[in-house]
């Protein structure tokens, strides 16, 4: 396949970037997306020009870092995977990719196509820990009997990956999908209960100081999603904020 790749450049947050242009010769479908990049970059650098910047880590669809805006859609065409699991072959010879860093006031760009997340981890962070009994009389977490529902959606909730692909498809750059998500898996489970008024509460405020959005349930969250993370996350999230405000 020969492909003609439009890029954002930009050297760091407080320079102007711009799209540039470039061609690439013989790439296989069966190549993933990064390995495409990083063809692109040998040959950048083979001709002592710059390599294009961007972020992976695991390449197997967990770490959630490889976060690319390609033609318009938060890890590409496909659906249910990430940048680093779409393959070549969801394109066509001849064809002219556009890729960009998510895009986000609380995303800045450190450069190229490599953006700063770490508001996602100061929220969870804010969120705490759960409480453990390490008096000598620690319970096994298999002897606490819970519903299969409530595990199911538990685990569900819990395989976000904190890519962002939720803020970079929203056009409120909303972070509630992520938010529900890290919520829900300790809300369901009675482990979580001990700090849950307070769990929300600061997560929800934290969100608000990061600069995020809020959502108007448009759903294109859900929908670009590598993990199918569900918007009833959202739902559970603002029930557990209202009972904790409730309570004081």
């Amino acid at each position: 396949m020969n492909l003609t790749l439009k890029i954002w450049r930009q050297k760091n947050a407080n320079h102007k970037g711009s799209m540039v242009k470039y061609s690439i010769q013989n790439i296989s479908p069966d190549m993933s997306f990064l390995e495409m990049l990083d063809v692109l970059n040998i040959q950048l650098i083979e001709s002592g020009k710059e390599p294009v910047a961007f972020d992976h880590d695991c390449r197997e669809g967990i770490c959630g870092s490889c976060s690319l805006f390609i033609n318009g859609e938060a890890h590409g065409p496909d659906r249910r995977v990430t940048s680093c699991q779409l393959h070549m072959r969801k394109f066509k010879d001849g064809d002219t990719i556009f890729i960009e860093p998510f895009r986000a006031k609380a995303f800045p760009i450190i450069k190229d196509l490599v953006v700063d997340r770490s508001a996602f981890d100061r929220i969870q962070h804010a969120g705490g820990f759960i409480s453990v009994n390490t008096s000598g009389n620690t319970l096994d977490g298999n002897a606490i009997p819970i519903s299969k529902k409530a595990a199911d959606k538990a685990m569900d909730a819990a395989t976000c990956i904190g890519c962002g692909a939720c803020v970079a498809s929203c056009k409120n750059s909303s972070a509630m999908l992520f938010v529900g998500a890290k919520i829900s898996q300790y809300a369901l489970l009675p482990q979580g209960q001990v700090e849950a008024s307070e769990r929300v509460k600061n997560m929800v405020e934290q969100m608000d100081l990061e600069g995020f959005g809020n959502c108007t349930n448009t759903g294109a969250c859900e929908v670009e999603c590598p993990k199918g993370i569900s918007l009833e996350n959202i739902a559970r999230m603002n029930r557990e904020l209202l009972k904790a405000q409730l309570k004081g």
